[in-house]
């Protein structure tokens, strides 16, 4: 909109000062930033209204139709994506006919990962155990000792 670059700031602010004084300027700024603030208020809410109004029109709509005629074979694209989502949110995996080769596959898998995790529980708690009488042990061997130097 407005280009101004630092040499023509400069220019104003050294007008400014000799126009105005240095007693008066920085009251002159605060009233320049909070204008300039009203100003691009404004005009960040004609922008949305703007914009909704087109929304409202229908423009977004014309827009997608334009161009999908411009390149079909992206909307073409865009549509089957759109299909597959739709497809997807759809199927709820946990529903399978239980006849099907799917709801077999689905039954065989569950049935594997109980049988792994039961193995699995099962190698923690003999390796717990294991740790335990280890440690036992060697309280045990330590309390043997402690009495042994006690005793002598």
């Amino acid at each position: 909109m407005f280009d101004l670059g630092w040499t023509e700031l400069l220019v104003i602010g050294i007008v400014a000062l000799i126009v105005v004084g240095p007693k008066d300027l920085p009251v002159l700024f605060r009233n320049v930033g909070r204008f300039v603030g009203k100003a691009r208020g404004m005009a960040r809410e004609f922008s949305s209204a703007m914009n909704e109004a087109a929304d409202q029109a229908g423009v977004n709509e014309i827009k997608k139709g334009l161009n999908a005629a411009a390149n079909p074979v992206g909307s073409a694209v865009d549509g089957v994506k759109q299909a597959a989502q739709d497809m997807a949110k759809s199927i709820d995996p946990t529903k399978f006919d239980p006849d099907s080769e799917t709801g077999k596959l689905a039954a065989e898998r569950a049935e594997q990962a109980k049988k792994i995790q039961a193995t699995t529980a099962r190698a923690a708690a003999e390796r717990k155990a294991k740790e335990a009488a280890d440690a036992l042990a060697k309280a045990e061997e330590a309390e043997a000792a402690l009495n042994t130097e006690s005793k002598t």
